[in-house]
């Protein structure tokens, strides 16, 4: 069962939140931004291949050219390969972890594993940036030593910085599979 809701991110681009529930104590969500617009892309290129051809006219010196072509295919490589995400995706397994995924529009995908052992909590936490509140949702580890305390926090959908009503959607969804796992029955006993 899926299901897509439309919301805003921290600077008003539209964002999409996928929800889909693959059993009761498995959810996989997913924050899908705004694809990369050839329009705009076309018109960053052909701006500076004018630029780079205004200066061939003025110095007749065909490297100047050679330099703007490879220069821009080198920086669209680098943007597409590193830079750009399309989709920030968030699986939640009762039973095993949180398996943070990041979609770059190259297609290569970063990914990061929690084991549900270490996850302590996942809150919904505050910053200030640029004279502005904004939130952000992130995954406490337990610290081994102290059972209390936090050893490391993990920030989500860092790309897509989604609005605090799209960020409460998935807060509680994760709250309810961690609920589950917390309540279950641990059992360690060898039969």
């Amino acid at each position: 069962m899926a299901e897509e809701r439309r919301f805003r991110s921290a600077s008003g681009v539209p964002i999409t939140l996928r929800r889909r529930q693959h059993s009761a104590s498995c959810r996989e969500l997913a924050v899908r931004g705004p694809r990369l617009q050839l329009r705009s892309l076309s018109a960053a290129t052909s701006a500076v291949w004018l630029a780079a051809y205004g200066l061939f006219a003025l110095s007749e010196n065909s490297m100047v050219l050679s330099a703007a072509i490879f220069i821009t295919l080198i920086g669209l490589i680098i943007y597409l390969h590193f830079m750009k995400i399309d989709q920030e995706s968030l699986l939640v397994i009762g039973s095993l972890g949180i398996q943070v995924t990041s979609s770059y529009a190259s297609g290569k995908e970063s990914t990061l594993f929690i084991e549900m052992g270490q996850v302590k909590d996942v809150v919904i936490n505050e910053a200030i940036h640029m004279q502005k509140v904004i939130y952000y949702l992130c995954i406490l580890l337990q610290d081994p030593e102290d059972p209390q305390g936090i050893s490391e926090v993990v920030p989500l959908f860092q790309s897509s910085k989604p609005r605090l009503d799209c960020l409460i959607e998935v807060y509680k969804s994760c709250q309810e599979i961690l609920e589950q796992s917390k309540t279950a029955p641990q059992t360690n006993e060898i039969k």
